[in-house]
């Protein structure tokens, strides 16, 4: 067989770039090329990377690439079809905040839709959650014909909800409101120290909480939210069906409702926002006595002596609160604390935890559950610990798995209609929009999003305005704020210090940092809860904020207002320049002063 020549292989690499949303031609070796790797991985930028060193015929297509582009190093980067160049270039448009318009050069939705179409609905969502709901309702505001299906598969344990999705029932909205509670306690704790004639003496804390009076008002509230998610949509025009729906072809859904009967109905679009479940463990007696945040919100019974599985976020937050509330709490996990996020701060609030009494179980992997009791419920913990090759086990009233959530797609039925998804059941998207034109997915479903409720809600919003209010607006997936409310709360916005030093290398980072002393914590004299923030600034470019972190009661409050100023583009003179609000734990950030390199105390002095 004859060799192919050059002509055949530019005809490949132009197929390569037409087809693809952000193309970054690499080599595994090449540090440039890791760093712009890193740069989109963290900031949630969907690039397809061939490997020139690993993938076949490698050296035909480098040599064809630098033909095209006219240039012979790596890493090289195509979006929409044209040449945007190496590592410089990405990093010098990301540090002058330009790497959002950048990416949206070209990109336009292609779906051919027409008002005449001859389906059920315009639009079609899958999901009754916030992203799903937010995209429904703003497409009815605009006309559209709409359909929104929505269905609750229960959890191992039977648990089960109403519209709203993971967020209102089982998440954001029932966490935070435990934290509050957890946090009242601590109140309640400092109150005779602020002449408060409080008494905290008359019993154990978790004797003295009222576990199932605080779940039942809870749960109170939510069911309140379901029904006006209901409402709303009834409102809004809106046909919503609870049924659990399954594609049989690209444009044709299938539901089966409550009492078993089996519909078909038709969108010219549709949105997948299913969201996400809890990830069990495949171990024996995981789903028989083992819970997940699924089930701990509306827990009829107190979970007495808990053992939490997990380092997540979700996993730090629910041993927090179950722990201010007086349960002895032991949160085991397998390597470290709070994965993607900044390590130092990750540990900084794992360090506050155990000086919250609780009880960590490092590098330990459980390999069994059983039943030891029934009443009252006692199981027995099998684990192996992965540093000393020892196995223990621990004995509790209640095992909750936090190991991490997967894309609730399995029964989807997406294969028929022709959508690609990865081994973990993720949809690849370019700003929503999946491999089939007509169909989109948003919020937790999406392959490399973070998965927030605001970010779902903001997407499906500005989706429904593209495909029927003619608007240009895409959903900004960089530089998203989040904050863990673990019994320090922990916020953030952009980059962690380890990624900023791996994307830009370390001569290039400075980082700007304190602890301080909150001052509603003086008086009742809280010695274990010092506050902790930092700044991570580019010095080659008038240092501009990279990351935001920040340790402090009330995080999430601090936090979402400096995102503003993170986006647009912020830098440490914009700090210094702006004046504090005092006293407050936030105007710590317009007097940050020390530099790790430096190597001087970072102890913030008093007012």
């Amino acid at each position: 067989m004859a060799a192919k020549g050059a002509e055949h292989w530019k005809k490949v690499v132009k197929e390569q770039i037409q087809k693809s949303h952000v193309l970054v031609y690499s080599k595994t070796t090449c540090p440039f090329c890791k760093r712009v790797k890193k740069l989109f991985d963290v900031q949630q930028v969907a690039s397809q990377v061939i490997e020139l060193d690993e993938v076949e015929n490698g050296d035909e297509i480098k040599k064809a690439l630098e033909d095209i582009s006219k240039q012979k190093t790596v890493p090289n980067i195509f979006l929409n079809g044209a040449h945007i160049g190496g590592c410089d270039n990405v990093l010098a448009t990301f540090t002058k905040g330009l790497l959002s318009d950048m990416l949206l050069m070209g990109t336009q939705e292609r779906d051919q839709f027409t008002k005449g179409h001859s389906y059920d609905y315009d639009l079609i969502v899958i999901g009754g959650g916030s992203g799903g709901l937010a995209c429904a309702k703003e497409a009815a505001s605009l006309g559209a014909q709409v359909c929104c299906l929505d269905f609750v598969k229960p959890s191992p344990l039977g648990t089960q909800w109403g519209l709203g999705g993971t967020c209102v029932n089982v998440g954001c909205i029932p966490k935070k409101l435990m934290h509050q509670a957890a946090l009242l306690g601590d109140y309640m704790n400092d109150a005779p120290f602020f002449g408060w004639n409080v008494d905290t003496k008359t019993g154990e804390k978790s004797e003295a909480h009222d576990w199932k009076k605080m779940v039942s008002n809870i749960q109170s509230h939510i069911s309140s939210l379901n029904w006006s998610y209901r409402t709303d949509l009834r409102s809004a025009g809106i046909k919503y069906i609870n049924g659990l729906a399954e594609f049989i072809d690209p444009h044709a859904i299938k539901y089966k409702a409550k009492n078993g009967t089996e519909s078909i109905i038709s969108g010219a679009r549709i949105v997948v926002a299913v969201g996400g479940r809890p990830r069990y463990l495949d171990i024996p007696g995981a789903k028989e006595y083992a819970i997940t945040s699924d089930d701990i919100f509306s827990l009829q019974e107190p979970p007495g002596r808990t053992l939490v599985i997990g380092a997540s976020y979700v996993a730090l937050e629910c041993a927090g609160f179950l722990s201010k509330m007086g349960f002895m709490t032991f949160c085991m996990v397998r390597s470290i604390l709070l994965r993607g996020f900044d390590q130092q701060m990750a540990n900084y609030i794992g360090d506050n935890m155990i000086k919250k009494r609780i009880n960590f179980l490092h590098s330990c992997v459980p390999t069994k559950i059983r039943l030891v009791k029934d009443s009252p419920r006692e199981y027995a913990v099998e684990y192996s610990n992965t540093a000393s090759k020892k196995t223990g086990e621990i004995t509790v009233n209640t095992v909750l798995i936090a190991t991490g959530r997967e894309p609730d797609t399995k029964l989807l039925g997406l294969d028929k209609a022709g959508v690609e998804m990865t081994k973990s059941g993720h949809i690849p998207t370019v700003y929503e929009q999946t491999n089939v034109p007509h169909i989109y997915a948003i919020g937790d479903v999406q392959k490399g999003k973070m998965e927030l409720t605001p970010l779902a809600i903001q997407a499906g919003k500005l989706l429904s305005r593209r495909l029927f209010g003619g608007s240009k607006d895409y959903c900004n997936y960089l530089d998203v704020p989040t904050t863990v409310f673990t019994p320090m709360e922990y916020g953030t916005i952009g980059l962690s210090e380890e990624d900023a030093e791996e994307i830009f290398g370390k001569e290039r980072i400075e980082v700007y940092h304190t602890s301080f002393k909150p001052l509603e914590y003086t008086v009742p004299q809280r010695q274990d809860d010092d506050g902790y923030m930092k700044l991570v600034v580019d010095k080659e470019n008038g240092e501009r904020v990279l990351g935001l972190h920040v340790a402090s009661p009330n995080a999430g409050e601090i936090t979402q207002g400096y995102a503003v100023a993170m986006r647009l583009g912020a830098k440490k003179k914009d700090f210094d320049s702006t004046i504090g609000i005092h006293p407050t734990c936030s105007e710590t950030f317009t007097t940050l002063r020390v530099t790790k390199s430096s190597g001087e105390d970072s102890s913030a002095g008093n007012c």
